[in-house]
């Protein structure tokens, strides 16, 4: 679909989160003539501050609050957030009184097939995908190339759209919700794992989630499925027999790399290696590549080293929010761990990490939710001691505690393995609220 494909048509956008926020600002700043409605499940009183640049606009209307989802078959065109499922009521009834008459798009996708550079580089996987592609983008800077990094990392790109010129590089964090139902892929894609996650609804705001391990990996596939033979896959060599068996042609399959870094554990040379891959077919300079990987500090919320005191140090993993993320941030430390988990649910199996908890850990404090139970649960059954598990409903109430268990030598590590929502807003007020914490601990 091209801009002047837009012009006199009916236009909606499903939910008006960045990406959406982002593409309305654009859209309306061409010039061009359509209408455009913005249905949101939340009201004008929550959107207040979002609503404000269109409100003025002539040709913007609203459906808010109760019939967000109703009559979608008015439009032309629909532009999904990535938190909007695409089996929603809605939607399907649409599809039905419509058929092929109805295009159902997203802002990213519409993003990948206008971008104004060949040079994009996408990068997915359960985890690690916002280290990778932020490293990818740091190497890139290094060598002196123009960057844009954008996507699922917090930067909606059609911020930046019109600022990219044909020799800038564009580096995407794309999530499955980005990619499902797509038909463009970047140049080079990257994917940097693939375990269970997104198979049942953990955010409010964001409901959508994959019914099935099989509708994830086809979401995820997208970052690759519209590639042709001058684009390029890099992948972690796990997958390979997941990839090969669809395609055999451009893929580089990649393990770990050892040069010097600030990164820890295994997870993160193995996140460096892909970034490596990336860059080496952007033809740049090893020397760049090692100097960028050296002062690369990693992300906030991702095994973030916090201080120091009296021989105990903080980490905070907040973003770890599946069993699997926590037990890779455990696996990353040789010193006693006193473990704060637990919270929101996401229909996880804890029976590994419990396993790798007993093994690695001198204390866990777990946040009350149904998560949290389970975590629970699947400790007491294999016998972890339980005057060493406590339950807490605050992060103040967490304190108290890691203050008495820890001591000279240990680590206290905020990885959760669970969702946030319920004590917190997000793994980023979560984060946060740990971090703010601890620095005010008296040395």
């Amino acid at each position: 679909m091209q801009l002047s494909e837009l012009k006199h048509k009916k236009i909606s956008l499903l939910g008006l989160g960045i990406e959406n926020e982002s593409f309305a600002k654009y859209l309306l700043s061409t010039g061009l003539d359509f209408e455009l409605t913005i249905c949101d499940f939340r009201t004008a009183d929550i959107l207040a501050e979002r609503m404000r640049p269109f409100i003025k606009k002539t040709q913007v209307f609203w459906r808010l609050g109760e019939k967000y989802n109703e009559d979608l078959e008015d439009f032309d065109i629909l532009l999904r957030s990535p938190g909007w499922p695409l089996d929603c009521p809605g939607i399907q009834l649409a599809k039905k009184k419509l058929g092929r008459k109805l295009v159902i798009t997203s802002a990213m996708q519409l993003f990948l097939e206008w971008c104004p550079t060949k040079h994009t580089i996408g990068v997915t996987g359960s985890k690690g995908k916002g280290t990778t592609s932020s490293l990818i983008a740091a190497m890139l800077k290094e060598d002196g190339k123009k960057v844009w990094l954008g996507g699922n990392i917090g930067l909606a790109p059609f911020d930046f759209f019109e600022k990219i010129t044909s020799i800038d590089w564009v580096v995407l964090e794309l999530s499955s919700f980005q990619l499902e139902q797509g038909t463009a892929s970047p140049h080079i894609g990257v994917i940097t794992n693939f375990t269970r996650e997104h198979l049942a609804p953990a955010d409010p705001n964001n409901p959508n989630y994959h019914k099935t391990m099989g509708a994830y990996w086809n979401a995820k596939w997208n970052i690759a499925k519209w590639q042709n033979k001058n684009d390029w896959l890099i992948a972690n060599q796990r997958l390979t027999n997941k990839i090969s068996a669809k395609r055999d042609w451009n893929v580089i399959f990649t393990d770990r790399c050892d040069w010097p870094s600030k990164l820890l554990g295994i997870h993160n040379q193995e996140n460096a290696a892909l970034a490596v891959a990336a860059a080496k077919l952007a033809k740049l300079k090893t020397e760049f590549m090692q100097r960028a990987l050296a002062k690369f500090k990693g992300l906030e919320y991702r095994i973030e080293f916090i201080r120091e005191i009296k021989g105990i140090k903080y980490y905070n993993d907040s973003f770890a929010t599946t069993p699997d993320a926590t037990i890779t941030a455990l696996k990353s430390f040789a010193e006693p761990i006193v473990l704060l988990a637990g919270g929101a649910d996401k229909k996880s199996d804890f029976k590994i990490l419990a396993k790798e908890i007993k093994k690695r850990t001198k204390f866990v404090i777990i946040f009350n939710g149904e998560g949290g139970k389970r975590i629970y649960t699947a400790l007491t059954k294999i016998k972890y001691p339980k005057d060493s598990i406590v339950g807490v409903n605050s992060m103040k109430e967490a304190v108290a505690y890691f203050k008495k268990q820890a001591k000279a030598g240990d680590i206290v590590l905020l990885s959760t393995a669970c969702a946030s929502f319920g004590i917190f807003k997000s793994y980023k007020d979560r984060g946060k609220q740990f971090t703010e914490a601890v620095k005010k601990l008296n040395a």
